[in-house]
C-alpha cells in the first residue's frame, strides 16, 4: 500500500515540476542551455508544455 495520501503527493509532484520547469526557462533565457534541448526536455517533463514553449517564445 503506498504510502501518503494520493492528493498531497500529487502537490509535491506538481510543485516539483513547476521548480524544474522555472529552472529550465530561466537557463534557456541565460543562453547556457540550447532552446532545443529546452523544449525537448519541457516536451518530456510535463503534459503542458506546448503552452509553456509557446508562451516564453522557443519555438522560433
Amino acid at each position: 500500500m503506498p504510502s501518503g495520501i494520493e492528493r498531497v503527493r500529487e502537490i509535491k509532484r506538481l510543485r516539483t515540476r513547476r521548480k524544474k520547469v522555472a529552472k529550465l526557462l530561466a537557463r534557456a533565457k541565460a543562453g547556457t542551455m540550447e532552446k532545443s534541448e529546452v523544449v525537448r526536455k519541457l516536451k518530456r517533463l510535463t503534459p503542458g508544455a506546448d503552452v509553456i514553449i509557446e508562451r516564453e517564445g522557443l519555438k522560433s
